[in-house]
């Protein structure tokens, strides 16, 4: 018996120190996960969405404050939106996927919304996502851009396409940094 747990202890020894090992090593945040820096602060935004398939024409206004999540992995900004359907708060968590190289963002309301977007990506200064909803005749293309004009403004459009057809603007702004 005693031969046996010697056997299991040495089968299961390299196993325990390595995950000590790893215990022990701090990740760091990369290029990538640094530039969700971007969003740290207090956000005031302006804008609007047209009318159409996708809701009511009006204006948009919002605020939000995002902060690095534990760790400094994460980007976490709470906010509350008012536009043509009512006035909502909102929690989005920003990150970078490691294992996709790219951007993603996970967001909830207190209307009852939640999206996961995935794949987000930078042209130059612009953060696009680009994801389909939907299926058959009623298919539709969401594109969100956001470009990072400056340290304190970022602008965004976002534009569908449905069953095929062109791309439609259906909100889009402006973002400015507050504090």
């Amino acid at each position: 018996m005693r031969a046996a747990l010697f056997f299991v202890f040495l089968l299961l020894a390299p196993c325990i120190a390595f995950g000590q090992a790893q215990t022990n090593q701090t990740p760091k945040a990369g290029p990538a996960i640094q530039k969700l820096g971007y969003y740290v602060g207090t956000w005031r935004g302006q804008g609007e969405t047209k009318g159409g398939p996708f809701g009511k024409a009006g204006k948009l206004s919002s605020e939000m404050t995002c902060s690095w999540f534990a760790g400094r992995f994460q980007i976490v900004c709470r906010g509350e939106e008012t536009g043509p359907t009512g006035r909502r708060e909102f929690l989005n968590v920003l990150s970078y996927n490691q294992k996709t190289k790219s951007y993603t963002q996970y967001s909830i309301s207190s209307l009852g919304e939640s999206e996961y977007d995935q794949g987000g990506s930078y042209d130059g200064n612009k953060l696009v996502y680009q994801f389909d909803e939907g299926a058959g005749k009623k298919h539709t293309n969401i594109r969100y851009t956001e470009a990072h004009v400056s340290p304190a403004l970022m602008t965004y459009k976002a534009e569908a396409a449905v069953g095929g057809g062109p791309w439609m603007v259906i909100a889009e702004g402006k973002i400015t940094k507050i504090k």
